[in-house]
């Protein structure tokens, strides 16, 4: 029943020539009379009008997104392919200025000119190299929104961040870019063995000093006494396998074998 309430009205202002405009969110609308823009902006909702003596625009205030692709020289004097993306918008507020100065065509007649003049004047004066590292590419992202808001904001429209999309180099730079860069590679590849041989080589020595020490220590340790000790020590336990037997060179003489000996020379078993 309260449908019907403004259906009633809405079907009688069309039959007397009136039109009808809905500006949603993220929309702001401007209405002219007679020719005559009026100064402030449409809110959300409908909004109506006669044909004959008016008219309503509807405008789009949400971000939006201009791609431009320009070849540029750098500082080298070779040429590039850059892809930019300029996110603007035009905020409510504005939509009314924008209008009466620069009309419903303002991203052609303003926003692209100054986003190409910004590309020649900033981007030619930086090396190719500039644009594949992060912190080049951050620097001239920068300049080029400053450039543009001292250029368009005082105009009414809001610059919010330019973006580099893309860089094509001419095919013999690419192809140098990529030597250079495996060459590097190869380097620090390089670099790596070497470090490793040289701490493998430090394990060795240490291990061999290891080695070298406890030899040292172990030979300065035998004397006669300490072999006839391992000599009497292995006859009490016959399940030994190796039998320590001091010799007139007081050295041991190892034989494998349960219970087998070796004695010095004119000794009996």
């Amino acid at each position: 029943m309260k449908r019907c309430l403004w259906v009633v009205p809405l079907a009688l202002v069309l039959l007397s020539g009136c039109a009808m405009k809905v500006v949603e969110d993220g929309q702001a609308g401007i209405k002219g009379d007679f020719g005559k823009i009026k100064d402030e902006p449409l809110a959300t909702g409908m909004h109506f009008y006669f044909p004959l003596v008016s008219w309503v625009e509807v405008w789009n205030t949400k971000t939006q997104e201009l791609k431009e692709s320009a070849q540029v020289p750098s500082s080298e004097g070779l040429i590039s392919t850059l892809d930019i993306s300029l996110l603007f918008n035009v905020s409510p507020q504005n939509v009314v200025h924008v209008r009466k100065t620069i009309g419903r065509q303002y991203s052609d007649v303003v926003l692209e000119p100054y986003l190409r003049e910004a590309i020649r004047q900033i981007v030619s004066g930086y090396e190719v190299k500039a644009l594949f590292n992060e912190k080049g590419r951050k620097e001239i992202s920068e300049r080029m929104v400053k450039f543009l808001r001292d250029k368009v904001q005082q105009r009414g429209i809001t610059i919010q961040d330019v973006l580099l999309r893309d860089v094509r180099l001419p095919d013999t730079f690419a192809q140098s870019i990529q030597i250079k860069l495996r060459t590097e590679q190869e380097a620090l590849q390089k670099e790596f063995e070497l470090q490793k041989a040289k701490k493998d080589a430090e394990i060795e020595v240490a291990r061999a000093n290891g080695v070298a020490q406890s030899n040292k220590i172990i030979a300065g340790s035998i004397d006669e006494n300490y072999l006839r000790y391992l000599w009497i020590h292995g006859l009490q336990k016959n399940e030994m396998q190796v039998i320590y037997i001091p010799t007139e060179a007081n050295l041991p003489i190892m034989e494998a074998g349960r219970l087998r000996m070796k004695l010095p020379a004119g000794e009996q078993r």
